[in-house]
């Protein structure tokens, strides 16, 4: 741990992650990197080692990569109280900026412009996921082949039924634990335990739109997403679009751009569902769904994780189930791919963004999404007057 005279006051701790949260774009990865930069090599406010922990118990356990590590250093600072805070701080913001897009989209989402941006903007969401999809191939796969053969099922599998089969993912996960460690000698009882918190995902009612079911609904879904935030895309897709019917396709692709478009982590897209679904307590409902389980595995987790991180079993399921949701935001890319690239134009911006975002790392996403947005109301009335 630190010494005492190296931590912060958690004022200062809080503003940092406050102005993190409104400034933060990139994604995970870069919002990890700044946390790093800033809080371990400028500041000296958190040790290397409690910063490699918390990126650690980020990355083997689900929940968006950033937020998770971010809830992790409030813990180091100040405990259960400290990780509530930095939670408030870091996600606040960009939930804030979500509600407002999400009323100036009910409003006035029938306009021409609002449409043209959409449209633009859509096609260009497309290549940012395309990327981070090849970017997690080449960080989580490596040269393991039975990985690659799961990563493929996925791919196959969420591109033909248009949603991510949940026993596929623990499957994914059980697989490689087998492979390398052979059948695990275990009694029923505590076989049953292993993933409590999995199945009510299977099961619910596909009519019901109270704001527990929004809850519920969002908190399963966040089981789902390691390291990516994306990966919460076509987990989303399945249950949103297809199974509750909360959202036409187009709405959809619509709140994965609000997404792109704010800072923070990339899973607030689900606050722009919600509200859509429910208004502003359809959105709060949501984004206490989606970062409650990030929340309390933190809390119950992290003063045992040395422990946990240790074992190989561990790190072997996350391995399997990391490859299946990188085969799944893979295969989203094809399933969305249809609804947002409509015509010539719309390839032409999806294949102009992946060409930048391939070329040059300078170039930030925002500047990218608004330039894309630009050339949407463009080439939107062009096409519509044609």
């Amino acid at each position: 741990m630190m010494s005492d005279a190296a931590k912060p006051h958690l004022r200062s701790f809080l503003l940092y992650f406050l102005r993190l949260g409104t400034l933060g774009f990139g994604g995970p990865i870069a919002l990890a990197g700044h946390m790093q930069q800033d809080l371990v090599e400028q500041r000296s406010w958190v040790t290397p080692q409690e910063y490699k922990e918390g990126l650690a118990l980020a990355q083997l356990s689900p929940g968006p990569l950033a937020a998770q590590l971010a809830m992790f250093l409030g813990w180091v600072r100040g405990g259960a109280w400290g990780a509530t805070l930095v939670a408030v701080a870091f996600v606040g913001p960009s939930f804030i900026m979500v509600v407002v897009l999400s009323a100036l989209y009910v409003r006035y989402g029938g306009l021409p412009w609002m449409q043209g941006v959409f449209y633009g903007v859509g096609a260009a969401v497309i290549a940012i996921i395309a990327r981070s999809a090849l970017k997690l191939v080449r960080t989580t796969l490596g040269r393991d082949r039975l990985l690659w053969v799961l990563f493929s099922i996925s791919v196959v599998v969420t591109a033909w039924t248009q949603t991510e089969v949940v026993w596929l993912f623990i499957a994914s996960g059980v697989v490689p634990v087998i492979a390398r460690f052979g059948l695990p000698q275990v009694a029923p009882s505590k076989v049953s335990t292993l993933f409590p918190v999995l199945l009510p995902t299977a099961a619910g009612s596909a009519t019901a739109t109270s704001l527990v079911t929004i809850l519920a609904y969002f908190a399963s879904a966040a089981l789902f997403v390691f390291g990516s935030g994306l990966a919460i895309v076509p987990f989303l897709h399945g249950g949103v679009v297809l199974k509750y019917h909360w959202l036409t396709e187009r709405q959809f692709l619509d709140a994965v751009a609000v997404s792109m478009i704010t800072p923070g982590p990339v899973v607030i897209t689900v606050a722009f569902i919600g509200y859509l679904v429910g208004g502003l307590a359809g959105a709060v409902a949501a984004a206490i769904g989606v970062f409650l389980p990030v929340y309390l595995v933190v809390i119950f987790v992290a003063p045992h994780f040395r422990r946990l991180a240790a074992n190989a079993k561990v790190k072997a399921f996350v391995d399997g189930v990391t490859a299946a949701a990188t085969g799944a935001i893979a295969g989203a890319v094809i399933v969305l791919g249809r609804r947002a690239i409509v015509d010539i134009p719309a390839g032409a911006v999806a294949l102009a963004t992946l060409g930048l975002l391939l070329l040059t790392r300078k170039v930030p996403e925002p500047l990218i999404i608004l330039g894309a947005g630009v050339a949407g109301i463009l080439l939107h009335g062009a096409t519509a007057t044609s």
